[in-house]
């Protein structure tokens, strides 16, 4: 039995959690918040599967073309086919959760046509895929945490991984409750932190993704991948607080984008690339749009309200809600937004980053989408990825983390030691000072948490709550003399001054440290 880390709990990070307790693994699945609240209940358009359910001769080979084709063929191949050929039978598994998928009239998986793919082959929950798959899958989680073997931590926000040498040793997570940080060791960590958002403001997605997870573990030497290829949904709503997605799947349903040259409409994606050209893929439809010298409009009103009111009835409610608008008989006003980043932490087939025991799925890995990700394949992807990352871990051969992290006692003791000799050197400044402090406090703030390591002797881990103190002391006598004198020189205050004509007197306080000058007689 492994101790696994999934950092995030949208659909990749859930899918990683249930296939790793199958396995018989024990899981900690750490969230800020629930899995309700992940950017995954948004995805309304559907998840691919070339199940041919339509009769137009589909097939995994198709699935494959169409995904490369779309990214530009910057792919890997031998990771998209693996993709496309297991999305059948994740549909399948899907079901056997609970989720329920939009029946045809032979009571097959219905199937819509997306941009960027030579057939029907994107299956769908009504308006509400993401949000039916997010639900089935909590309740498949939850059985196994009333088995012991996934624990929920909420409140956690990701800090920093805990990495040295090339492998990791678990993550520092921040307890936004209680106001600590608390390190997790683990024998493999999964990254399922989502994009990117917040780095763009007003997106398609949730800023709850803001990209920090793969900032942080870049500068401690994690490999990113494609970061340039950022895609633009091409049809967004625009409302105060961001923009609303409105589903490929109204086009893939029939919808029509046109623009007004004086009174006459032009439907200028039919125009330049056929009966098809609403559904080519997004990176075309975006810039297509972008040229475009004014308003551009999507039609849904043509579909008849049964179709509107059956299979986009979240495009209705976004419209009513937001613009006041009845989409049975006026047409919507779109513009491109930011809406999924192709690129991310890079990820070999097996969803190895380059960092021992750190693994990424879902949308903050680069893997299957190139330089375009086709609509449809990032469900698929979230919940593939997840799979293939639960294989690896329960395969690879990994450390006892719990006994063997070289985050022991011996390695606060040096890192405290960097941290005296940098700020408390011949000459000191302020800067230097208080970031000493804000390293030590950090320490403090932690040392109560971490499993030392057992070989190491016992006086080496409680002697730390001297120490860290102790050093947190000498900082703050040192910031707070503002003069040079003796051994104390000061960059910043290089005169001597008759006010610190004193000793510098040090008292601690339930986590205070009180620094008072008092004059010896």
């Amino acid at each position: 039995m492994k101790e696994i880390l999934i950092i995030g709990s949208g659909i990749s990070g859930l899918t990683c959690a249930i296939s790793l307790a199958e396995m018989g693994h024990r899981v900690t699945l750490a969230s800020p918040f629930p899995s309700e609240r992940a950017q995954s209940v948004m995805a309304a358009g559907g998840i691919n599967a070339a199940l041919d359910t339509k009769g137009e001769q589909d097939s995994v080979a198709c699935h494959v073309a169409d995904t490369l084709k779309g990214g530009c063929y910057i792919a890997s191949p031998t990771a998209v086919q693996g993709l496309c050929a297991e999305a059948p039978a994740i549909l399948r598994w899907l079901e056997t959760l609970g989720t329920v998928f939009t029946r045809d009239a032979n009571n097959r998986i219905d199937l819509r046509a997306f941009g960027g793919q030579t057939h029907r082959r994107t299956a769908y929950a009504g308006a509400s895929t993401g949000k039916q798959i997010v639900t089935a899958l909590v309740h498949e989680a939850r059985k196994y945490e009333c088995d012991g073997l996934i624990e929920r931590r909420l409140g956690l926000h990701f800090h920093s991984g805990l990495i040295r040498d090339g492998h990791c040793y678990g993550a520092l997570m921040y307890d936004e409750v209680k106001r600590v940080f608390e390190p997790i060791f683990a024998d493999a960590v999964v990254m399922a932190t989502g994009g990117q958002n917040a780095l763009f403001g007003k997106t398609t997605g949730s800023t709850l993704c803001d990209g920090y997870a793969a900032g942080k573990l870049m500068t401690q030497g994690v490999t990113l991948k494609n970061l340039e290829f950022i895609q633009y949904h091409p049809t967004a709503i625009e409302t105060p607080q961001k923009r609303m997605l409105i589903t490929e799947g109204a086009r893939g349903e029939g919808g029509r984008l046109y623009y007004l040259d004086g009174d006459q409409r032009v439907y200028f994606m039919e125009d330049k690339f056929g009966p098809r050209g609403n559904l080519m893929p997004r990176d075309v439809v975006a810039k297509c749009i972008y040229d475009v010298p004014t308003q551009v409009y999507l039609d849904v009103a043509n579909l008849g309200a049964d179709v509107i009111h059956g299979k986009l009835s979240e495009v209705d409610e976004l419209c009513r809600r937001y613009l006041n608008l009845d989409v049975t008989k006026a047409d919507i006003p779109v513009y491109p937004s930011v809406h999924y980043f192709m690129g991310g932490i890079a990820v070999d087939n097996h969803h190895r980053t380059n960092i021992e025991s750190l693994y990424a799925i879902g949308e903050c890995a680069a893997i299957y989408h190139g330089a375009n990700r086709l609509g449809g394949n990032s469900l698929l992807g979230a919940i593939y990825s997840g799979k293939v990352a639960a294989g690896t871990i329960d395969t690879e051969r990994v450390e006892d983390a719990a006994s063997k992290s070289p985050f022991s006692a011996v390695y606060i003791r040096r890192d405290v030691a960097r941290v005296m000799n940098e700020c408390l050197g011949i000459t000191r400044t302020e800067d230097k000072l208080l970031a000493g402090i804000e390293d030590i406090d950090h320490a403090i703030g932690v040392c109560e948490k971490i499993r030392f390591d057992s070989s190491v002797s016992p006086y080496q881990s409680y002697a730390l709550k001297g120490l860290l103190p102790l050093a947190r002391a000498v900082l703050t006598c040192a910031l707070h003399r503002q003069e040079s004198r003796g051994a104390h020189i000061r960059e910043d205050y290089p005169e001597t001054s008759d006010r610190f004509l004193c000793a510098t007197i040090m008292r601690y306080n339930n986590g205070r440290y009180d620094v008072e000058f008092v004059k010896e007689v």
